[in-house]
């Protein structure tokens, strides 16, 4: 299946480190994986190509609710929490589960998207972006992730770019 730049609702450019809303005109800064770009499973890198937003958590969840394993603990993160759990790798907020579409590629054995766990998600305010700092998926700023949520349905089509997108 052949896909356009024109039909994404939602682009990623891992040189820019950006996400952008064609369709709504509206653009983000990310941070994606500090291991680099690639699918290889338990890689830690951020995948390429065409994919969709396979699932959607966290629609009613407070600005900053942590999830484990995609549902709601119940903590809000704060200083606190951070500080009582160095260690933890931080999704908070809203969840966009990313599926890949191209079958040996992002889809399937060894390398399949949905089964690394890849998502958009929010991250602590006190992460830097702009930078690639996370362990594969779409870190963005809470508001921001809550804002995406809200525009974007489940099966938009998603493009992520190894290189700069230029789309003017």
């Amino acid at each position: 299946m052949q896909y356009s730049l024109q039909q994404a609702d939602i682009l990623i450019d891992l040189a820019e480190q950006t996400l952008q809303l064609p369709k709504h005109n509206k653009f983000y800064v990310i941070s994606s994986g500090k291991n680099g770009i690639g699918e290889q499973e338990n890689s830690g890198k951020t995948p390429r190509g065409w994919h969709q937003v396979a699932l959607k958590f966290g629609e009613f969840a407070p600005i900053n609710a942590v999830f484990i394993a995609r549902k709601e603990t119940g903590e809000v993160y704060d200083q606190a929490l951070a500080t009582e759990f160095p260690e933890r790798d931080w999704i908070l907020s809203r969840i966009l589960w990313l599926a890949g579409l191209e079958p040996q590629f992002n889809q399937g054995e060894g390398c399949d998207t949905f089964n690394r766990y890849i998502y958009i998600h929010g991250t602590p305010d006190t992460e830097p972006m702009g930078i690639p700092m996370s362990h594969g998926c779409i870190r963005m700023r809470n508001q921001d992730v809550i804002e995406l949520f809200e525009l974007i349905p489940e099966n938009a089509l998603v493009y992520i770019s190894e290189q700069t997108l230029n789309l003017s």
